[in-house]
């Protein structure tokens, strides 16, 4: 290597350096002028490793609960089907948090945007109380509604009204951090994950297995330990917000009730909440077909998940950063620029989606078997990982372009697209492929990626229509 090379990979190691610490800090960038890359690529770091620790987080609870048996694998993946409705209506008051604050940001109004994140901890409030007494109340009967053995809901009834009871600790985490991203605050969204994951990698184990002065909670530990992380990181986004850090400047006054606004935030939001209510009440019908077939294909199925999120979640952190540009540069008047955006995020999705997913494909026993060494479990895993990565691609390109009519606002077209595929094609394929040709799992796997292939082709289909670009928010 010649001293001239030597010395342009120095600078290009140095310069990459800066990019990721400014990306990584608390920063004035305006996203609505200059380079889409560089915008993008500010955005996207951020918003890639905060999704990444969401993933650490379910990936950290499976490896120390995997210790303690089938029953408490079967225990974590049925709480998490039913948890997904929690997502689905944290996530879609999220969407309609990001868009509201972004288009207020992208047309320089901070202030009207602080107001959105005020509306946004009052009915954050409202649905954790609902959410919580239900969920303590009825947990056993919840999972015995999930097709749970006797065994698994003795066993994991304490998760499962733990993790519901404390859900405004998820709730919180998924509001606060929309509107922190909505704003272009990515940084302190990825700050307030690291916290929360650091505290659940530390209790975890202590909690789980009872080391040290800390007591012995089984498979309960584990949402002990989740609970308060995600409880500390819920803290410090408070102790931001309120501190008026940040593009919003949030003030005191910015809590006063506005109806009109609360009202609008609902219905940007049904839309995104309808989409993932559909979204994930296929997924509950989808592990009910998995549960024909015994607890190790719960098991493996949900170690499999586990691990599929570690590429998903990144992934759709780069979508919320095509969101944000869409939302920000329609506020700025600029449609043409939120669309090249979306087309040069989906560009480098697909390279990343497609480069970790041919690792899991080749890796499939290595990566599964970390987790588990019954030899049933890990066959079911390993096909899961390997049917489910050849649709990587198609996903790339899906995930980026629905968050992107999602952050223009238009959250109905992605609901209509959802019900279409998730519940006329997924669930009665995964039935038929499962049940009538008799593929078992694999079929309900290969149901999985033939319908999310389906929902990337109708996606860009209706994007190119072009009907996002005048959304009111």
């Amino acid at each position: 290597m010649t001293y001239e090379s030597t010395t342009k990979n120095q600078t290009l190691l140095k310069r990459v350096h800066a990019f990721v610490r400014e990306a990584l800090s608390d920063n004035e960038t305006d996203f609505t002028t200059g380079s889409i890359n560089r915008a993008l690529g500010l955005l996207a770091i951020p918003m890639m490793l905060e999704m990444a620790m969401e993933a650490v987080f379910a990936v950290v609870d499976i490896a120390f609960v995997s210790r303690l048996g089938t029953n408490a694998i079967a225990a974590v993946g049925l709480t998490e089907a039913l948890i997904t409705v929690l997502y689905a209506l944290a996530i879609g008051l999220g969407m309609g948090v990001t868009a509201m604050i972004s288009r207020r940001i992208g047309a320089r109004d901070p202030v009207a945007a602080a107001y959105v994140m005020g509306q946004a901890i009052w009915v954050g409030a409202a649905i954790s109380i609902i959410i919580a007494v239900l969920g303590v109340v009825y947990a056993a009967d919840l999972l015995s509604m999930m097709g749970a053995s006797e065994g698994v809901i003795s066993e994991g009834k304490g998760f499962t009204a733990m993790l519901l009871g404390g859900n405004a600790s998820i709730l919180y985490l998924f509001l606060l951090n929309a509107g922190f991203r909505g704003a272009g605050d990515a940084p302190v969204a990825l700050r307030s994950l690291i916290l929360a994951n650091g505290l659940n990698i530390i209790l975890d184990p202590c909690l789980i297995f009872g080391l040290g002065p800390f007591p012995e909670l089984g498979v309960t530990g584990a949402a002990v330990a989740t609970t308060i992380g995600r409880s500390v990181g819920v803290a410090y986004l408070f102790w931001y917000l309120f501190a008026g850090k940040g593009r919003l400047q949030f003030q005191l006054n910015n809590l006063a009730i506005s109806p009109e606004l609360i009202g609008r935030m609902i219905r940007i939001s049904a839309g995104g909440i309808g989409q993932f209510l559909i979204a994930t009440s296929s997924w509950i019908a989808i592990i009910r077909v998995v549960a024909l077939y015994g607890s190790a294909p719960i098991a493996a199925y949900t170690i499999a998940i586990r691990l599929i999120e570690f590429v998903f979640l990144p992934a759709w952190g780069l979508g919320n950063a095509a969101a944000t540009l869409v939302g920000q540069n329609l506020g700025a008047a600029r449609p043409d620029r939120a669309e090249k955006s979306v087309w040069v995020a989906s560009r480098y999705n697909v390279i990343f989606m497609t480069v970790l997913g041919s690792i899991f494909i080749v890796l499939a026993p290595e990566i599964v078997g970390m987790f588990t060494d019954d030899a049933e479990i890990l066959s079911y895993g390993v096909s899961c990982l390997r049917i489910m990565g050849l649709g990587y691609p198609m996903y790339a390109v899906g995930m980026i372009v629905i968050q992107a009519l999602n952050g223009a606002g238009d959250t109905r077209t992605p609901s209509i697209l959802n019900f279409i595929v998730f519940w006329l094609l997924q669930i009665p394929l995964a039935y038929w492929l499962a049940t009538g040709v008799g593929f078992g799992p694999n079929g309900v796997f290969m149901a999985i990626i033939i319908s999310e292939s389906v929902l990337t082709i109708l996606g860009v289909l209706v994007f190119r229509r072009g009907n996002w670009r005048t959304e009111q928010v």
